[in-house]
């Protein structure tokens, strides 16, 4: 698969997810078409479609290392996100960034990943969180916090106070992941 080829894929009407892991299977062997399949989620955020974020979300769940070599690129883009539809699947890839550098420690990601790329990743998770978003970003935003904050303490009384305020308006989704996140920091003392 080539540059024109992934463009043409994800371009083509809306695509079933036995297409995106088809998709996913290709890109798989050519990890240098990663950042162009991120390039499309920033072009579609505009069109108001989602294969592309849907398709990079599957491929990061997959090869979440082919992220590294366009960390920059892709926290910069965080906050040019507007669509729901893409920022839902790119929440979830910040969540799945911040565990592997948090929870398990993967030196590869702890090397490659700047204390300011970081640091942009805590302003769009809160914006997220604070917007007006459906439950799934919201949620992946609060995880990727609470893992942010274990580098940057202020995150965590923000996200404690974020999280009480906006408890009792949220959905029962909201609500469960509110309560699981706001006990970790009970535990950590905050």
């Amino acid at each position: 698969m080539n540059r024109e080829e992934l463009h043409i894929a994800l371009n083509s009407g809306r695509i079933s997810k036995s297409q995106i892991d088809g998709l996913v299977k290709e890109l798989q062997a050519a990890p240098q078409l990663a950042q162009t399949l991120y390039n499309e989620v920033l072009l579609e955020d505009k069109k108001g479609t989602f294969n592309a974020s849907w398709t990079f979300d599957h491929l990061m769940r997959k090869e979440l290392p082919y992220i590294l070599p366009f960390i920059d690129d892709f926290v910069d883009g965080l906050s040019d996100l507007k669509s729901e539809s893409c920022i839902r699947p790119i929440a979830h890839v910040c969540e799945m960034v911040s565990e592997r550098y948090f929870k398990k420690k993967d030196p590869v990601f702890v090397q490659n990943i700047s204390d300011k790329q970081l640091n942009k990743m805590v302003t769009s998770c809160f914006d997220w969180l604070i917007g007006p978003m459906n439950v799934a970003p919201k949620v992946f935003a609060m995880t990727s916090l609470y893992y942010l904050g274990l580098k940057f303490g202020w995150v965590h009384s923000e996200l404690k106070l974020v999280l009480e305020d906006s408890y009792a308006s949220g959905t029962t989704g909201y609500r469960n992941r509110a309560k699981k996140t706001l006990d970790k920091l009970a535990k950590l003392g905050v």
